[in-house]
This record gives C-alpha cells, sequence and structure tokens, in this order.
C-alpha cells in the first residue's frame, strides 16, 4: 500500500500533504521529535521519535518501503530512501530520483564547505508561494505515477 511519510519537524507543505493524501485515500505518517497538533483523523500518524541526530531520519528509512512516498528536504535522507526503493520529494516541489541524488548532494556538501570557510553566508531562500504549488503539483504526479504502476485507478 502507498503511504506518505514525512519528515514533519521543519516540513513547510504539511497542510498540502494532507489535502491531497484525503482526496486520494492514503495514509501519512508524520514523524517528529516533538509533538504538534494534527487533525484527528485515521489516516494521519505522528509518530514521535526520541531527540538526537539522524533519530527521525532512521525511523523514516527503516519503516518506508517500495512505491511509499517520503517527503523531506534532507537530502542525505532522501538517497538512503531512494536505496530502499521509496519515492522522495523535497518540500519545494523537487523530486530526487537515482538521476539527480548524486549531483544534489555534491552541491549540498560545497555549500556547507563554502558556509564553513566564510566564504559564503546565509541558507536556503525563503519558502515562496511558487514553491507551494509546484510542490501540490509534484505530489499528485507522483501519487498518479505509483498509483499506476500498481495497477490503481486514480
Amino acid at each position: 500500500m502507498l503511504d506518505i511519510f514525512v519528515d514533519a519537524d521543519a516540513c513547510p507543505v504539511k497542510q498540502e500533504i494532507f489535502r491531497v493524501a484525503k482526496r486520494y485515500g492514503l495514509k501519512v505518517i508524520l514523524v517528529s521529535n516533538s509533538w504538534m497538533r494534527t487533525p484527528e483523523s485515521s489516516w494521519l500518524e505522528l509518530i514521535i521519535v526520541d531527540k538526537g541526530t539522524d533519530v527521525v531520519d532512521d525511523w523514516i528509512v527503516e519503516h518506508a518501503g517500495s512505491d511509499d512516498i517520503v517527503i523531506s528536504g534532507d537530502i542525505p535522507l532522501a538517497s538512503r530512501c531512494l536505496k530502499k526503493g521509496a519515492l522522495v520529494l523535497g518540500n519545494t516541489g523537487l523530486p530526487f530520483d537515482e538521476d539527480n541524488i548524486g549531483d544534489v548532494l555534491s552541491i549540498r556538501d560545497l555549500l556547507h564547505d563554502l558556509r564553513e570557510q566564510g566564504m559564503m553566508i546565509g541558507g536556503p531562500r525563503p519558502f515562496a508561494k511558487k514553491d507551494r504549488s509546484r510542490f501540490l503539483q509534484a505530489l499528485d504526479e507522483m501519487i498518479v505515477k505509483v498509483r499506476r504502476r500498481k495497477g490503481v485507478c486514480s
């Protein structure tokens, strides 16, 4: 069954995920280090894991499987989930796949090194309305792709 796993602590598109999942009748699993307010629903589950480096990531990698969708802006987590056969969508609507994850990881590492050396300051650009729109379209396309592959009508 297709489930959506969300790296929920800093996810700016939770409401959009809820709306799309409800439309398709999919289960959403939010994974977080702390409690957060969520709608009461049978299709939504909040998993609270211990605090610590990569605890949320490790839980998601352990539980997400082939044809599940993982929502995260965490590039190393995306890489780990792809290796398990999950589809991965970034918070801004960028799908991660085997063709682009190597380049994305390299760029991330390069920018990290430049920031540490003081050659570059700041982080990613602010989340914009167009990111939200791109995310919604990409999530819908990803769900349709998985459902078609599994022989489920959209």
